[in-house]
């Protein structure tokens, strides 16, 4: 059964991206990969989060910086959890009924 896949990217104009797929196709594993890459962008980045924070010589401007990494994560995050909650959903509704 082929289902579509909200991508872990954005296309032109931030718009997203959808794969009309299996799930086997060398387009679905370089979005696996892609997706693993950027949660552990997030979570790396969740670190430095903390070590800054903690930071009390941290300057305005390093703290501008961190949120907007901090906030292209958390979109990319968000589209991640976006593209498997539907993937989970439309596994739930292919399965026999008992």
């Amino acid at each position: 059964m082929k289902d579509v896949r909200l991508l872990p990217w954005a296309g032109e104009g931030g718009k997203p991206c959808y794969l009309d797929t299996d799930g086997t196709g060398r387009l679905s594993r370089m979005a696996d990969t892609v997706e693993r890459v950027q949660l552990g962008m997030a979570d790396g980045l969740l670190d430095h989060v903390a070590d800054m924070l903690a930071d009390q010589r941290t300057t305005p401007a390093q703290l501008r910086f961190l949120l907007a990494r901090t906030s292209e994560a958390l979109t990319d995050v968000r589209r991640i959890a976006e593209s498997r909650g539907a993937r989970l959903a439309a596994a739930a509704c292919a399965e026999p009924q008992a």
